[in-house]
């Protein structure tokens, strides 16, 4: 996905009330600089209300690598909100979908998702779950082995694989799971949001912290990551930007592995902090989420004329 200007947010976003509008003619660095302000700005408030545990009710009853995406912004989708379509009706893109489950990235937690959850929802996705790991989280294996608790449990409750959606370094956890663990079993569609998947060069200082040293691109897990992995079951879907600041540099957050069915999409003009909550970054999650059901249906329906062929 390629945006290469600054949009106006929802008027129901804290990010809408940005006066972007005043700063027309100004750098695309100087857009960004000013959504990653007001990204960390509404994430200072939103902290609070996620730092605990999501508690999961039952979801209510439905009613290799490729050449990078690139998508030229205009007017809103026509699956953001409903208000464009006839009679009002809401957008219905995500009712066949599997439920999703949100990881979010270091020293950070589930309320990074609001606006994309909010996305969803109005969508049609009617399980979307987040999960929580521990911000004192040393290593990347025990955050991966503590998801797939998580994963097996939303699994066992409805009975179906699930999609994921990480940001950063829930993004790098969750591929460690799908990846080496046998988690591809579960995840039907991975999606990556500036996840440094062949490691950053950013803040040198901050390695003193352990799971910071492992995203280093000589680190162990990232070795680890960057081996064989036939067979595995998990289509990845990677959004990297070319101004996000944290991954250094920027392509490291592309997935380019010879073994994984894997898709990058670029997104231009957006910060590190920005891509969870940027409208256009959300239609893209839910176009590549609903294509992987879309994909899964057509596997289903070629296997079923095969069968019918055979008899």
């Amino acid at each position: 996905m390629r945006v290469t200007r600054a949009l106006p947010f929802s008027s129901g976003s804290f990010l809408g009330a940005l006066p972007l509008s005043l700063i027309p003619f100004a750098p695309r660095e100087l857009r960004a600089a000013a959504l990653e302000a007001a990204s960390l700005a509404s994430r200072t408030l939103l902290y609070p209300a996620g730092m605990a545990q999501e508690r999961y009710a039952p979801a209510p009853p439905a009613g290799g690598g490729e050449e990078d995406e690139r998508v030229q912004p205009g007017s809103p989708p026509g699956g953001r909100q409903g208000k464009g379509r006839a009679g009002g009706a809401e957008s219905r893109e995500g009712e066949d979908c599997p439920p999703v489950l949100l990881l979010h990235g270091f020293v950070d937690n589930r309320s990074v998702f609001t606006l994309l959850r909010r996305s969803l929802v109005r969508n049609g996705w009617r399980d979307i779950r987040a999960f929580n790991y521990s911000p004192l989280t040393c290593d990347v294996r025990c955050a991966a082995e503590r998801l797939a608790e998580c994963v097996e449990e939303v699994c066992g409750s409805t009975g179906r694989r699930i999609d994921v959606v990480g940001h950063s370094l829930g993004g790098l956890i969750a591929r460690h799971y799908v990846q080496r663990t046998g988690g591809d079993a579960r995840v039907r569609t991975l999606v990556t949001l500036g996840t440094p998947h062949s490691g950053t060069r950013v803040a040198p200082l901050m390695s003193a912290h352990p799971i910071v040293r492992q995203l280093r691109p000589d680190s162990d897990v990232i070795e680890e990551l960057a081996g064989p992995a036939p067979g595995c079951r998990t289509r990845f879907v990677a959004f990297w930007s070319d101004l996000d600041q944290l991954m250094v540099p920027v392509e490291t957050a592309r997935l380019d592995h010879p073994d994984l069915d894997s898709r990058n999409v670029r997104v231009s003009g957006l910060g590190h902090l920005t891509l969870p909550a940027h409208w256009e970054v959300a239609a893209g999650i839910r176009r590549e989420l609903a294509a992987g059901a879309s994909r899964r249906g057509e596997r289903a329906e070629r296997t079923g004329r095969g069968s019918a062929g055979a008899a």
